[in-house]
């Protein structure tokens, strides 16, 4: 039976670097795999996966609302699908963490869901809440902080440098906006900054 699993981080841990060499490493023994990417998520143009360190791959653009069982369904229809890989699944909804789930139950394909564990407020994301809750198996990938610690939570920035502790959970951006710290210096900075 497939499973459905769930790579989370903070920021700059490699998570998207880790979902390409995955759909690769499939593709290089013979087999389809689909990269799903939320649409919302246009740093570097819909439909694109792309890695801090340059690796690229085209993405099926996901809408917010969109049922991705049906879509996964409709797309097997198509060809045999072998795996399902998710970047910035953070973005997802509950509903479609849910379908995502159906894909492995019922489809019998894996889900790779790739993303955030919290925002920069420390909350987690809906997608990342419910992947926590019903992911078959969790793998953390590992980020550091400035001070060689393990890197857990994220925080953002505005262009000078200042902390910003209040605002939209979801704000696209990169290592511009963001970065990665451990617990004790994310609460160091964020408390400092109110």
């Amino acid at each position: 039976m497939a499973k459905l699993y769930f790579y989370y981080s903070s920021m700059n841990a490699g998570k998207s670097t880790a979902l390409l060499q995955a759909s690769y490493n499939y593709r290089e023994r013979g087999m389809n795999t689909i990269v799903l990417a939320p649409s919302l998520d246009d740093r570097y143009g819909q439909g694109m996966v792309t890695s801090r360190i340059g690796l690229q791959s085209e993405a099926v653009s996901i809408r917010p609302d969109e049922d991705l069982f049906a879509r996964v369904s409709s797309l097997m229809s198509e060809k045999p699908l072998h795996c399902v890989l998710i970047d910035e699944a953070q973005f997802l909804s509950k509903q479609q963490v849910l379908q995502i789930g159906r894909i492995s139950d019922h489809l019998d394909v894996p889900v790779l869901a790739y993303g955030l564990r919290t925002d920069f407020q420390g909350e987690p994301f809906e997608g990342s809440k419910y992947l926590l809750a019903i992911a078959d198996n969790l793998k953390e990938i590992k980020a550091i902080c400035h001070c060689g610690s393990k890197a857990t939570m994220v925080i953002r920035q505005d262009p000078d440098g200042n902390i910003i502790t209040s605002g939209e959970s979801v704000e696209i951006g990169g290592n511009d906006r963001y970065v990665s710290m451990c617990r004790k210096h994310f609460y160091e900075a964020f408390d400092a900054s109110d």
